[in-house]
């Protein structure tokens, strides 16, 4: 059975789409069969697969609008197992479209248009924007998980409340199956003292929803690391640009981890 988990951080800059681009792949390159809905208008998750606005027509737009299916989209990845919905600019003014009276749930748009693949694939994997707004509902409303990657850096802790209300929220009234399934510290740094307080607050505050490694005590983090930066210019995720770099690493640990929890 399919399983959707959405990355979700109202807050930019803490690694969404490098989380959803290589956890994607840490899962496909598994075995399992992955499909990575890119549900940001910068559309970083399709280039960083290395796909052009000129390689497609069609994107997650033109399926929210209902003028494509979901099926009609859908990109290949040069990993095997690994396919993407692509995004697109045009994405940043839907909101004013979803408020249309023939729309009477706008926030289960994405839930309908999902009905028809989910059950081809073994994860579903969407990355959101870096907002509570209606396309971010829309993804925790169709998702049975929320990953949310948290920068070890100064006010990485801010808005994890409204965040979790939100989830919360949600879960009381349109999706009662969703919940958290980890929160991920990103852009770690060992020589940074900064990075070593926050990771410990989240480790004495949230232990039970961090992600560990086979038979360790460590949990996963995600290190700051210049491949892992690179990766995307080069079209490439990590596995398939710096397989052996601490970032692959890092986040193959993620895909057994969340395979372990399936």
């Amino acid at each position: 059975m399919s399983q959707i988990i959405s990355i979700v951080n109202q807050k930019g800059g803490v690694g969404k789409t490098t989380t959803a681009v290589n956890l994607s792949s840490a899962l496909a390159e598994k075995g399992k069969k992955v499909l990575l809905l890119d549900m940001d208008s910068q559309s970083n998750a399709t280039t960083s697969l290395g796909f052009s606005k000129n390689d497609y027509e069609f994107n997650i737009y033109h399926v929210l609008l209902g003028i494509k299916k979901l099926k009609d989209i859908i990109l290949k990845s040069d990993i095997k197992g690994l396919s993407i919905a692509p995004s697109n600019i045009s994405l940043v003014g839907i909101e004013k479209e979803f408020y249309n009276p023939k729309n009477k749930n706008p926030e289960l748009i994405l839930k309908e248009k999902l009905k028809d693949i989910k059950h081809k694939y073994d994860y579903i994997i969407i990355d959101l924007p870096s907002a509570l707004g209606l396309i971010t509902i829309n993804g925790l409303s169709t998702s049975d998980y929320v990953i949310i990657p948290i920068q070890c850096e100064f006010f990485a802790l801010e808005g994890l409340s409204q965040l979790q209300n939100t989830i919360n929220l949600l879960k009381q009234t349109i999706n009662p199956k969703l919940k958290i399934k980890g929160f991920l510290p990103t852009m770690y740094s060992r020589q940074n003292n900064l990075s070593k307080e926050v990771l410990n607050d989240l480790i004495h505050h949230y232990s039970e929803k961090l992600f560990y490694k086979k038979n360790s005590k460590n949990c996963i983090v995600i290190p700051r690391n210049i491949k892992l930066a690179e990766a995307p210019s080069f079209g490439k995720s990590i596995i398939n640009y710096a397989i052996n770099s601490k970032g692959s690493i890092a986040y193959k640990d993620l895909a057994l981890a969340i395979i372990k929890k399936t």
